[in-house]
């Protein structure tokens, strides 16, 4: 794909829309804006930086690079997993961090309207002074902007009672790829009004159009929240009595997973200690409801059924530290890691949750064939599991032949499992190349004709979701 550098000329014009102080060229800005939480190797700077304060402002970008055929890719904070924000043709990186006020929240229609740049952890608490709340719970809340995470469609713990992002978007304000501003949707609880735009926004990466302001459906603040750690000497034993449980409609907002490798790792990270730290598997059960009487029968059946079950206990972390506790221990599994291997890739697969056992089984198979660690975390009660190959002994070329002969088997294991190769993270650039192995030519075509139509000269996150060639 062929773009045109960011001239001179173009810098004066970027600097005459946003405001010279909002346009970045200095090789130290342009450093920091070449990454986002995606491993180092995948590197790549900007021309330049533009931070603008408005959708007009924006408008106004995307026409001067419709004009010039200069490649534009929006970066919220820079959180993400998938490379979303790496500017792989250089050009324009245009960072949204400025668009961060917190705009309405409408207690009578149960809305909170914000802009992209707004961090999660800071509109979950505003929302949650009006006696709302705003469930979807990603490991990053208090660094991510909400804007990333409706590009990406983002999960987190509590989807498997509260679902995925894209399910509390009811409005956005959009800047097309060439310039105009479009509002979708609102705070209407049905709408069957045409093409349904608003969800095609939603998980679209940063490729179709620029969100600029964000409407999402709160519900109400569950008063009692229970939490409980379980550890099993088995895998199989552990995840055979998490479907029993979701049969038999114990209504559970989380259930984590967390593997040996990941509770050791964790544990040396944060100087700390988990129960029988030895077992194969530890569950992190959430638990969350109105009444309290309800939770802690909820909590009570749980118990029984997992110790009779094989659990080697059921820890309860009922006061806001324990709490804590436990759950930083989850979050911070993808930190610890990156602490202590030199080589780390965070993969984000999805199975039906009946084919979780028989997928780390096979994981556990390539990791020996291939002589890879792969620790192996996430959110079990939807089938969503992080598998991290890890390594500290190969060099750069060596791990990466390494690494690229492991996924490949890997990813086509979980698409005969039923599943696919990203859940939460998005396929960005670090799997774009291995999105054949996981569909059709036919739907992969679909999708870049779909871009054609919104992005006509391809500048908007160009090398991300979508493969130029079908090549499988």
């Amino acid at each position: 794909m062929q773009f045109n550098p960011v001239t001179q000329r173009v810098i004066e014009r970027l600097k005459q829309i946003v405001g010279e102080e909002h346009v970045l060229t200095s090789s130290e800005d342009l450093a920091r804006y070449a990454l986002d939480e995606i491993e180092e190797r995948y590197r790549s700077l900007p021309e330049v930086v533009v931070k603008p304060r408005t959708p007009e402002e924006i408008a106004a970008i995307m026409r001067l690079a419709n004009e010039e055929r200069i490649p534009v890719t929006p970066r919220a904070a820079g959180t993400g997993l998938s490379g979303g924000a790496v500017p792989v043709y250089g050009g324009i990186v245009l960072s949204l961090e400025r668009m961060n006020e917190i705009l309405e929240i409408d207690v009578d229609n149960m809305m909170v309207t914000v802009e992209p740049g707004v961090v999660l952890g800071d509109m979950m608490r505003a929302v949650e002074t009006k006696g709302l709340f705003y469930p979807v719970d990603v490991s990053s809340l208090e660094s991510c902007h909400v804007g990333g995470n409706v590009a990406e469609n983002a999960g987190g713990a509590r989807a498997m009672k509260y679902g995925l992002t894209g399910q509390w978007v009811y409005g956005l304000e959009v800047v097309t790829p060439t310039g105009e501003i479009v509002r979708l949707g609102g705070k209407r609880i049905k709408d069957v009004t045409g093409y349904n735009l608003v969800q095609l926004l939603v998980g679209s990466e940063g490729t179709l159009g620029i969100i600029t302001k964000i409407t999402f459906r709160l519900t109400t603040k569950p008063k009692y929240v229970l939490d409980l750690l379980i550890p099993f000497d088995s895998l199989e034993v552990a995840v055979a009595q998490v479907l029993d449980l979701i049969r038999q409609e114990i209504h559970l907002a989380a259930i984590e997973f967390m593997d040996s490798i990941s509770v050791r790792a964790v544990e040396r990270y944060l100087n700390t200690r988990l129960p029988y730290s030895e077992c194969e598997a530890h569950l992190l059960i959430q638990i969350d409801g109105m009444e309290e009487g309800a939770v802690w029968e909820a909590g009570e059946r749980v118990y029984h059924r997992l110790m009779k079950g094989g659990a080697k206990e059921v820890f309860v972390a009922d006061n806001r530290f324990t709490r804590e506790k436990v759950w930083r221990a989850r979050r911070e599994i993808a930190q610890a890691l990156k602490a202590f291997y030199k080589h780390v890739s965070i993969e984000d697969i999805v199975v039906p949750r009946a084919q979780i056992v028989k997928a780390v089984q096979y994981i556990r198979e390539l990791s020996d064939r291939h002589r890879i660690e792969t620790p192996v975390y996430g959110h079990i009660g939807d089938g969503n599991l992080h598998p991290t190959p890890v390594c500290n002994e190969r060099d750069e070329q060596t791990w990466d032949r390494d690494l690229e002969a492991f996924l490949i088997e890997m990813f086509r294991i979980v698409h005969n499992l039923g599943g696919s190769l990203t859940a939460e993270h998005g396929v960005g650039l670090k799997r774009i190349k291995y999105l054949p192995l996981v569909m059709s030519k036919t739907e992969i075509a679909l999708m870049q004709a779909i871009k054609k139509a919104w992005d006509p000269n391809g500048i908007l996150n160009p090398g991300k979701v979508i493969p130029l060639e079908l090549n499988v």
